[in-house]
């Protein structure tokens, strides 16, 4: 916020109940240059059983969720794990294997996590979605005629332009896993690239 950002803050609670109170005045500033929302109704005390839920949503605003530091058992670990459901990246920062604080970074890099060791490694995966052009395709360009019916409906949904996993779902109609298992299809095939941060685009 102090540079200039636009923050979301998402609560464990109810959009009137500001927990901690002495974070008042940031709630007003977040307010003003940004957006704070929940999924609660007016009044709900920030229980602790509501955090966990509260972190999907943060984890689906979110390009990509990195771990910094997390127990085995941390909320942090619950919220990488909503991030893979939810087709986003997730990065993890490595850290000492005698630490606590460390387990839960570590493991997530045994899962598959990205290793991170600065920004650029972020950036690197994420940075995709800015700059890249849009390029207008020309359907018979490619030979489409040996392709599976849900394979050509999602490379006619991307002739005209890059997108992502989330707008190729929602205009396909289709199923996330039947969505995602034709784009490997049609990715070994050589007619879609992905880029980073879970963008497509035909090549």
């Amino acid at each position: 916020m102090k540079a200039g950002g636009r923050t979301l803050a998402v609560l464990g609670s109810g959009i009137d109940a500001i927990y901690p109170p002495e974070n008042k005045s940031l709630y007003n500033e977040i307010s003003q240059n940004g957006a704070v929302l929940s999924e609660f109704k007016i009044g709900t005390k920030p229980e602790s059983c509501n955090f966990p839920r509260r972190n999907r949503i943060i984890s689906g605003l979110s390009l990509g969720t990195l771990v910094v530091q997390a127990t085995e058992k941390s909320g942090s670990l619950i919220t990488a794990e909503f991030a893979l459901e939810q087709n986003r990246e997730v990065f993890a920062i490595p850290g000492n294997i005698g630490s606590k604080l460390s387990k839960g970074a570590n493991k997530m890099i045994k899962k598959g996590a990205k290793l991170v060791n600065d920004v650029d490694d972020i950036l690197d995966e994420i940075g995709g979605f800015i700059g890249v052009k849009n390029k207008t395709k020309v359907l018979n360009t490619v030979q489409v005629e040996g392709l599976e019916p849900a394979e050509r409906h999602i490379y006619e949904i991307l002739s005209t332009e890059q997108l992502h996993i989330d707008q190729i779902v929602k205009m396909s109609n289709l199923d996330s896993s039947i969505v995602l298992a034709n784009l490997l299809s049609l990715e070994l095939k050589g007619i879609v690239s992905q880029l980073p941060g879970k963008y497509f685009l035909i090549c």
